[in-house]
């Protein structure tokens, strides 16, 4: 009888801690709901130039799964080479998306400009990562010389 009520606990106790091993924090906040990048446009359709339609054919969303609004002000984008993007004041709802423009235009509901004149995003391989305003990293994702010019990174 002893045998089998110890075996059983091992079993419970395995059960429960395998799902906290395996899940990664970036994982973690998409499923229990909050801010993560979504779709990235790296390579802008067309041949790269500093016209302003091709430096924000470059673009970056950002989406909040959560229940409720989040206040952007501090959070950061940056890249690989350590190019920022850093929000002011912004408000996401629950449930939208905020695309960040590479290029120079005028922020409006829903996207943001980032004011530079030339590509951020190496076409090659990056990383975008969105760090929080206290510097800890809530969310990144990665593309190669496979991917297509765009990354779901969902």
């Amino acid at each position: 009888m002893r045998i089998r009520s110890t075996a059983t606990a091992v079993l419970a106790a395995t059960a429960v801690a395998v799902p906290l091993l395996v899940a990664t924090p970036a994982a973690a906040a998409r499923h229990q709901g909050g801010l993560h990048l979504g779709y990235i446009q790296y390579d802008s359709p067309g041949r790269d130039s500093s016209s302003r339609s091709s430096v924000n054919g470059e673009w970056v969303n950002i989406h909040n799964n959560g229940r409720s609004a989040v206040q952007l002000k501090g959070y950061k984008l940056k890249d690989n080479t350590g190019y920022t993007y850093t929000f002011g004041s912004y408000k996401i709802g629950a449930g939208k998306t905020v695309k960040v423009r590479t290029g120079k235009g005028t922020n409006a509901s829903g996207v943001r400009y980032w004011g530079r004149g030339w590509h951020v995003w190496n076409n090659t391989s990056d990383k975008a990562r969105l760090i929080k305003p206290n510097g800890s990293q809530l969310d990144s994702c990665s593309w190669t010389t496979r991917d297509n010019g765009y990354k779901n990174c969902h």
